[in-house]
């Protein structure tokens, strides 16, 4: 594991907040918690979770970057995308954003729709971190003309009644809280979070329920053989809900996830025994779940073959799957990368070069990042022309 540097003093007195909470809730609960709620606890406890709390997130000054940081060309491709759905629906199409980060991607988003001719009746912001919202407020008050401002919206949850639109997700799903498996004597055993005598938190396992038991035997079936005992991983038996959920009365349109992960098959290689669950602190990678909650990201990396069974159980067909830089490159980024630089500085025309790399370069985030579409009533295939996957799902 790296060498992490230590939090300041206020930083790790607001972790020792978070960790006596959960600590209590432990004691409160018999002495476990699901992995999956503990996860939770860390990055959304209201005031004190990774998520919900003050300090920055996103960029160099924060813990990870995510592509809309980095300029303008992912969402820029992303307009590319969609203002084809949105024109198809119709002068009342809304764009409902998951999780608006630092508002980075809206208002790139909306600028380059406004270019298009392409602008939503409504751009809705689906954000459960105030902190955050008045970040993008701040951020795109600053930013956009006043006319399409008053078009963005903050969601306290799904978008209802019926709406024709698009739903949009970028590096959401490794963030839902996870459940972890793994398997004794040929049984399915959940993942919990106990408490060592010194206070410290501590993995053990216990019996799965049905619903979790139940999925890991849908996965065995799936891929043709059995776990062995000692396999552990990660699953979201809860993903069909939470897409029906988030969508909320969505009836024509498209939604698109942008995540890292893999199909099914490569989620669950056998090597790949100790699951895909990481922690992010100040750009640095390692696995301790448990150190520092509150002051680091926890994710997991997404089966995209379960998000595929989610998205057409919610009554949508799926449009296409293929990794980042072939997306990218199929909605518009060259053309988008040339006119950026016909108007960039010598510093600016670094940082764009840099950028459109960084973003599909195999060795950044180019395969590492997947994106996947759903459609109902509109066509949105053409996005994914250049190198679909959907025969690896």
């Amino acid at each position: 594991m790296p060498e992490l540097p230590l939090p300041d003093p206020d930083a790790a007195r607001h972790s020792d907040a978070l960790t006596s909470l959960i600590g209590e809730e432990i004691a409160a609960s018999g002495g476990t918690l699901p992995f999956s709620r503990f996860m939770e606890r860390c990055l959304y406890a209201p005031g004190l979770g990774y998520y919900s709390a003050g300090s920055t997130k996103f960029g160099a000054a924060g813990d990870f970057v995510t592509a809309p940081e980095l300029g303008p060309l992912f969402a820029g491709c992303m307009a590319e995308a969609v203002a084809p759905v949105l024109r198809q629906l119709g002068p009342e199409a809304e764009f409902v954003e998951i999780g608006g980060g630092s508002g980075a991607f809206a208002e790139v988003m909306l600028k380059r729709l406004l270019a298009m001719d392409a602008l939503p009746a409504r751009y809705a912001i689906l954000e459960p971190s105030a902190d955050l919202r008045e970040r993008q407020r701040e951020r795109l008050g600053r930013g956009l003309i006043p006319p399409v401002f008053d078009l963005v919206e903050w969601l306290d949850g799904p978008p209802e009644p019926a709406w024709n639109g698009v739903l949009f997700a970028n590096e959401v799903i490794d963030a839902l809280p996870t459940s972890r498996f793994t398997l004794h004597e040929g049984e399915v055993f959940e993942e919990h979070v106990a408490l060592d005598g010194q206070g410290h938190f501590l993995r053990t396992d216990r019996p799965a329920d049905p619903l979790l038991a139940a999925a890991v035997r849908h996965l065995e079936r799936t891929l043709g053989y059995t776990f062995p005992d000692g396999y552990r991983s990660e699953i979201l038996p809860q993903l069909p809900y939470w897409i029906q959920a988030v969508m909320g009365g969505l009836d024509a349109g498209a939604m698109l996830f942008v995540d890292y992960g893999y199909p099914r098959r490569e989620f669950y290689l056998p090597q790949r025994d100790n699951g895909t669950l990481r922690a992010f602190y100040r750009h640095l990678v390692h696995n301790d779940a448990y150190r520092w909650p509150g002051l680091q990201d926890l994710t997991a990396s997404v089966d995209f073959t379960a998000l595929a069974e989610a998205g057409t159980q919610a009554g949508f067909d799926l449009a296409g799957y293929c990794n980042q830089s072939s997306f990218l490159l199929g909605n518009g980024l060259p053309q988008l990368l040339e006119d950026a630089e016909s108007r960039a500085s010598e510093i600016q025309l670094q940082k764009l070069r840099n950028e459109a790399k960084t973003l599909t370069l195999p060795s950044e985030m180019g395969e590492r990042f997947q994106v996947m579409g759903f459609a109902r009533d509109v066509e949105l295939g053409a996005s994914f022309l250049a190198g679909d996957l959907s025969w690896r799902l």
